[in-house]
């Protein structure tokens, strides 16, 4: 019990709630499923049907949105295929045209990879919907190439939809006031394109995003290694899978994404000591830790880590 309690600020300090500084850029959570969203299409386990009888179980696919209240700016990170929804979200704290079409929802968008939970979205930035204008859209010269090259990517591109800016791994870039962003690659399956995180830097906290990789074992460089150097204070993470027997009929092992277990194990010295908050995202529709209430949640929290939630406010 003095354990848990022990605990409680570390889990409070990462919930969902107003942030501590009003005029303070920050992250506002807009997804935190795999890429096919909870309920999936055609699945009818247990999460996914019972989010089809309780629409506050629904969960839409992992993304976020980078809020400057200062200038009333927001930057999204991954274009979901639950952008529409997303964009909701977005206008219950920005300005927004009311009585017309919102032609540009967002200021700008940073792509991480091409799989379908994580640019898809895009279409609707196209001419059959919004048709914005010039959104900048920051992506690895990989992405630009791929965008350019394949329909219906190439129309947003050659229609000015989306005006692509092409990262240098590594190599940090200003958003705006202050507040920068450095990407660098991490292995995935990169069919189409490579793969990218973002560390998130504001003027307070520092923020480490990585959605989707291999296990931590495939990285070229220690996480722990990449924590320290960012000097990063909280880490949203892949939480794919919690356990590798999550899906009967596929072999986990393949699919290469950190056990939930792994993650913790190696960060909970950090989550401990006080020097790194853990959130847990992009949970596919088979994760126990979609349980608020079960076994796999509670153990998670026990140890100071955290399943983020849809609306969380964390200030940078």
């Amino acid at each position: 019990m003095i354990k848990l309690l022990a605990l409680l600020p570390l889990v409070l300090a990462l919930a969902a709630g107003a942030p501590s500084t009003p005029s303070a850029p920050r992250i506002v959570v807009l997804g935190t499923a795999q890429d096919g969203g909870l309920p999936q299409t055609g699945c009818d386990c247990a999460h996914c049907s019972a989010a089809r009888r309780n629409p506050a179980l629904v969960r839409h696919v992992a993304s976020l949105a980078i809020y400057l209240p200062k200038t009333d700016h927001v930057y999204l990170i991954d274009a979901t295929p639950d952008l529409p929804a997303q964009i909701e979200k977005i206008h219950t704290f920005r300005h927004h045209p009311e009585g017309k079409t919102d032609r540009a929802p967002v200021d700008g968008v940073l792509l991480t990879h091409a799989h379908i939970g994580h640019y898809l979205g895009l279409a609707h930035f196209g001419f059959e919907s919004l048709n914005t204008k010039g959104i900048p859209t920051w992506v690895s010269p990989r992405m630009a190439e791929f965008l350019r090259t394949n329909g219906p990517w190439s129309q947003l591109v050659r229609l000015g939809n989306i005006t692509l800016r092409e990262i240098q791994p590594g190599q940090p870039f200003e958003l705006e006031d202050g507040l920068t962003v450095k990407a660098f690659p991490v292995p995935h399956r990169d069919e189409y394109t490579d793969t990218l995180a973002f560390v998130v830097r504001g003027p307070h906290k520092t923020l480490l995003y990585v959605p989707d990789t291999d296990s931590w074992k495939a990285w070229p460089r220690p996480l722990t290694e990449v924590l320290a150097a960012e000097k990063v204070d909280l880490a949203l993470l892949d939480a794919t899978f919690y356990s590798p027997d999550e899906l009967p009929d596929r072999d986990v092992s393949k699919i290469k994404h950190p056990l939930v277990t792994d993650t913790m194990d190696l960060l909970e010295p950090l989550v401990k000591a006080g020097k790194l908050r853990v959130g847990f995202t992009h949970l596919n529709h088979s994760n126990p830790a979609l349980d608020r209430d079960g076994a796999a949640r509670k153990a998670i929290e026990a140890r100071g880590f955290r399943v983020v939630e849809e609306g969380d406010e964390l200030d940078l």
